[in-house]
């Protein structure tokens, strides 16, 4: 993984990710714990502790994607948490959703290295660049009035995370591991180093939370 521009391309988006993030919550705490997360992830990946990818379950899941899960449920089944969640701005949070668009290129351009799937591109089976280009849109036709339009919201929100799940399954079959199904040409051997393996383990799980928040707001809300 020695292309630099691109690493460095990649390292910009995962702290305006962050950032994005932030804006939605006003949550120094949020903020830090995600900070905190981030330097982990990263030593992790600098370790090389995620390329041994014989061991089951894999590193990558058990250490970078696990944790991440576990924090959303915890979010999800306490009460500070739910408070933490109807606080977020959902409108900060749907244009949040446009960082898809600099991560498709960014998994282009990997496949471009050999280093990540065709399935993983919108070349292949990655339909995810909707999400990124029709994010400011559906934002913008939702909060234009001071009628939201939380029907065509809601329904955004379930697409694009069908799309998400698309995009992680694939991924995880695509990955150099006993269970691999796709891509035995040119498996996803690019998040298993650093900086790329933020996108599983930072990136992703916070786009996932995202959606699910805007889930949670909008069913707790007359449509």
């Amino acid at each position: 993984m020695n292309s630099l521009p691109i690493n460095i391309l990649f390292i910009l988006i995962v702290i305006g990710t962050i950032i994005w993030f932030y804006m939605a919550t006003k949550s120094k705490s949020f903020l830090l714990l995600i900070i905190t997360m981030t330097i982990f992830q990263s030593v992790l990946g600098i370790s090389g502790i995620y390329q041994n990818t014989e061991i089951m379950p894999p590193r990558i899941l058990l250490f970078g994607i696990f944790p991440a899960l576990v924090f959303i449920l915890v979010s999800f089944l306490t009460a500070k948490g739910r408070d933490f969640i109807d606080k977020i701005d959902l409108k900060t949070l749907t244009y949040f959703h446009s960082i898809r668009i600099p991560v498709e290129i960014v998994l282009l351009l990997l496949f471009y290295q050999g280093v990540v799937s065709v399935y993983m591109t919108f070349e292949g089976t990655n339909f995810d660049l909707f999400s990124g280009i029709t994010a400011p849109i559906v934002a913008y036709l939702t909060y234009r009035t001071s009628k939201e339009n939380k029907k065509l919201l809601l329904w955004w929100n379930i697409i694009c995370l069908l799309l998400l799940l698309n995009v992680v399954i694939t991924a995880v079959f695509a990955l150099p591991t006993p269970f691999q199904k796709l891509a035995f040409d040119q498996p996803n051997i690019a998040i298993l180093y650093f900086p790329f393996n933020l996108l599983p383990t930072i990136i992703v799980p916070l786009v996932l939370f995202g959606h699910l928040v805007a889930f949670r707001q909008l069913c707790r809300t007359k449509l």
